[in-house]
């Protein structure tokens, strides 16, 4: 009999992903920006100590922690290699023809030996909302809400949290536009791609879903 492998959900910190907002387990919200990226090795000397110094002025107007984190992906070259072979269908030409078909397999051999690799930056947000306290046991068990009350004083904490953790979406965005850096928070399409990304890193990215920030993505 073959081993039941158990869920990758089982070992995933995620409850679920609604509306941008990653929930988790043991309570909690996150939101993922993609950050646009600065060729900081084309700045003169003066604009890197300015670009350091507000960065720095950035992180000490924060009074609550943030991730920063760097994901580089092998790029997916079928769909290039698809339009490419479209464009070879609908030439005339035997010569151009042949010149286009050579050339699909130089980016196929050249892809095989130098992976094109992109690199993406994020940066999450938390924002973690207190606990509700236990229960607490023998005869004070009376004084403990109804289970409709606790599940609307749920959903009000929630979305109490939520405002919060969207004021500091919106406090880190603005800190990283004054550093010339755009934020873009993650849609839950983004998120799924960006999980499928991180928990297969031998693979080229998953065609069909793409990260649609405002990512500087450079090659290696």
């Amino acid at each position: 009999m073959d081993r039941m492998i158990p869920a990758t959900q089982q070992f995933v910190d995620v409850k679920d992903v609604k509306d941008g907002v990653i929930r988790l387990k043991r309570g909690g919200f996150r939101r993922v920006l993609a950050v646009s990226g600065i060729n900081f090795d084309l700045k003169s000397e003066e604009e890197r100590e300015i670009i350091l110094r507000s960065y720095q002025a950035f992180l000490n107007t924060l009074d609550f922690s943030v991730q920063f984190f760097i994901h580089s992906r092998k790029v997916n070259v079928s769909s290039y290699l698809r339009q490419i072979e479209e464009r070879r269908a609908e030439e005339e030409n035997e010569l151009l023809k042949i010149q286009i078909e050579d050339y699909m397999n130089f980016i196929r051999s050249f892809v095989e030996e130098n992976p094109i690799v992109t690199k993406s930056f994020f940066v999450v947000v938390p924002y973690d909302a207190a606990a509700f306290a236990s229960p607490t046991k023998g005869f004070m068990n009376i004084f403990r809400p109804s289970p409709t009350k606790a599940k609307t004083d749920e959903r009000i904490e929630d979305q109490k949290a939520l405002l919060q953790l969207e004021a500091r979406v919106d406090e880190v965005s603005s800190g990283l536009q004054g550093i010339g850096l755009h934020a873009h928070p993650l849609d839950d399409d983004e998120i799924a791609e960006l999980f499928y990304n991180l928990y297969n890193p031998e693979l080229i990215e998953k065609e069909g879903f793409a990260i649609a920030g405002p990512n500087t993505n450079d090659t290696n």
